[in-house]
């Protein structure tokens, strides 16, 4: 497997010179988290990554994970590596300091997140479940909740699950049954089994909180009878420490395409104890914390696999010998040359930079609202955030992995063969990725929230976060003839989603399967058109800067952009013509006929 070497010189590029990361430390309760402080945990993540977590990659794919008599192991090198994970703090760097945590903003959080994703995706989903039960918990525990189980968390020596489908369930959850019934002294007791519960159960941790959606004997049908409840694997004894068993089993392991060093687990409550979380029957409210917190995660799980399989692919096009330039050869002396020289391997390699540089933008422009939304002292501002982020969070999961598993693919295709075997590890990277356009939420179904619930949120007042700053800057630089070719094929794009939305929204009000077909198409040209504006912008900051460039990182920059504007942007016309087609043709045949 090729080494993983996290890309430290455009993480600091897309903080610092494109989303000005130095001005996080005016923030409040950010003033300590200047350039001098970030660096260095950003530099300490790197070697963590690459020393300890990227060498269990492989193995950890190889190994996977085991139950046996209702005990569920982590392959080998796990546990110590969780610890040395734990006792450097990483479990809490995004937490409240006023349950331990360090308070990192988020966008250091996200380029943490990104780097433990490209090193080993499966050991990060333990640490990244915990987080998100974390956030729900933070947002909606009583105090008592949150005083007995959040410093666990933070400090990593408890984990954390949310737990949500059922095996009839699916998407549905207004189907779900599994019941909560009250003690009288304030808990209740659950039994239900959950599937797809990742991080279910393992050897990491002394405890395990599981986030359990119930409903109470008096709910009402569907996800409006739906009540969340905190469900530990072990009741804490009076001093915090893990005392008996809860109820709360193994039933089996998922058997899966990916992520094998991940317990996906079969979980079944008989009679468990839980607490509730947030009020009867609006559970759906404070799990939506969690899952939107996981949604962004899970896209920078997709960018984090891009980036991990370019850097194999590259370095495997520059050794591979095979054939002669078209031109002639470039190495003589060579019996062949790499095939790095060939342009349709160049091609897929341009794909792959293009993707990780620009997804990774707009995972951190995403970061920067939210550290906004949490940070800033103006209301207004904050308000304005909280909305970009809503709008952001379902392209950020979709785009991000469905790029990232289109990135995957275009590694592996590079190696030929050589990607489809193990030893190069290109093929882990496509089966770890694929899983991501599923869970949280499959894409369709982020689709699908973008044009049914987003674009009509508040008179459309999130829409205007993301198009009136595009759009200002469009008229701001048209006329600049050194970014003509970056700004016109952006200007062009635009116009396009403009017209699909108003298009979607008039389709959508009278018949909502118009809306539903053009989703999917509506979501990527949305995303495509957010790309092309941070390439813009990217390749502004880079063009005044190639005088002092003396390692070719801004030349390349531009070259990047020129790239995407030139042979990515493109695929937004055919995507706006998708979606102008209507849903006709998607609902015609005959369901008897398929």
């Amino acid at each position: 497997m090729a080494g993983y070497k996290a890309p430290l010189r455009d993480m600091r590029f897309v903080l610092y010179e494109l989303m000005s990361g130095d001005e996080l430390a005016r923030l409040p309760g950010y003033e300590e988290f200047t350039r001098e402080l970030i660096d260095p945990v950003l530099e300490e993540a790197a070697r963590l990554c690459e020393e300890v977590l990227h060498p269990l990659n492989r193995s950890g794919d190889e190994e996977g994970c085991t139950l046996e008599n209702g005990v569920v192991r982590t392959p080998k090198g796990f546990p110590e590596a969780y610890r040395q994970f734990r006792e450097g703090g990483w479990t809490s760097i995004a937490c409240d300091p006023a349950y331990g945590g360090q308070g990192l903003p988020a966008m250091v959080n996200v380029l943490v997140e990104e780097m433990i994703c490209s090193a080993n995706l499966s050991f990060g989903m333990y640490p990244g479940l915990s987080h998100g039960a974390y956030v729900a918990l933070h947002d909606h525990g009583t105090e008592a909740l949150k005083a007995a189980y959040l410093p666990k968390l933070v400090d990593g020596t408890w984990a954390g699950t949310m737990c949500l489908t059922e095996p009839h369930c699916g998407t549905d959850l207004g189907l779900l049954r599994t019941k909560a019934v009250p003690q009288g002294d304030g808990s209740y007791k659950l039994t239900g089994t959950k599937i797809f519960i990742s991080a279910g159960d393992h050897d990491l941790t002394e405890n395990i909180v599981h986030l359990v959606l119930a409903r109470l004997p008096d709910a009402p049908k569907g996800v409006k009878g739906i009540s969340l409840f905190l469900v530990p694997k072990y009741l804490p004894h009076a001093d915090g420490t893990p005392g008996p068993s809860n109820g709360v089993s193994t039933g089996a392991i998922e058997h899966k395409m990916g992520i094998k060093a991940s317990a996906t687990c079969v979980l079944n409550f008989d009679d468990a104890t839980g607490w509730l979380v947030g009020e009867p029957h609006k559970g759906m409210r404070a799990m939506f914390s969690m899952m939107n917190t996981e949604r962004v995660a899970v896209g920078v799980q997709g960018l984090g696999l891009a980036e991990a399989s370019y850097q194999g692919a590259v370095a495997y096009a520059r050794e591979r010998l095979q054939g002669r330039a078209l031109t002639g050869p470039k190495y003589p002396d060579r019996p062949a040359d790499p095939i790095i020289v060939h342009p349709d391997v160049r091609r897929m390699l341009m794909v792959q930079r293009s993707t990780v540089e620009s997804c990774r933008a707009l995972a951190m422009w995403t970061a920067r609202h939210l550290d906004l939304q949490n940070r800033h002292p103006d209301p207004e501002v904050r308000r304005e955030s909280e909305d970009f982020v809503a709008l952001m969070t379902p392209i950020v999961k979709a785009l991000l992995t469905d790029l990232g598993y289109e990135a995957t693919n275009h590694g592996m295709q590079v190696l030929g063969g050589h990607g489809y075997i193990r030893e190069h590890g290109m093929e882990q990277y496509v089966r770890d990725c694929r899983i991501a356009q599923i869970y949280e939420g499959t894409n369709g179904i982020q689709a699908l929230d973008l044009v049914g619930r987003k674009l009509g949120l508040a008179g459309g007042r999130p829409l205007r976060r993301f198009f009136h700053p595009v759009a200002a800057y469009i008229d701001e630089k048209m006329e600049d003839e050194a970014l003509a070719e970056f700004v016109q094929p952006l200007a062009k794009a635009f116009v396009r989603l403009q017209q699909a939305t108003a298009e979607v929204a008039r389709a959508g009000l009278s018949n909502p399967e118009e809306a539903g077909a053009a989703a999917s198409d509506y979501l990527r040209l949305f995303g495509l058109t957010a790309l092309s504006y941070l390439w813009a912008r990217m390749a502004e900051i880079a063009l005044a800067k190639q005088d002092d460039d003396p390692d070719g990182f801004y030349a390349a920059k531009v070259a990047t952009a020129r790239f995407h504007a030139e042979r990515v942007l493109p695929q937004t016309g055919a995507l706006f013509s998708a979606v102008m087609a209507g849903g006709k043709s998607i609902m015609a045949l005959d369901e008897a006929a398929f």
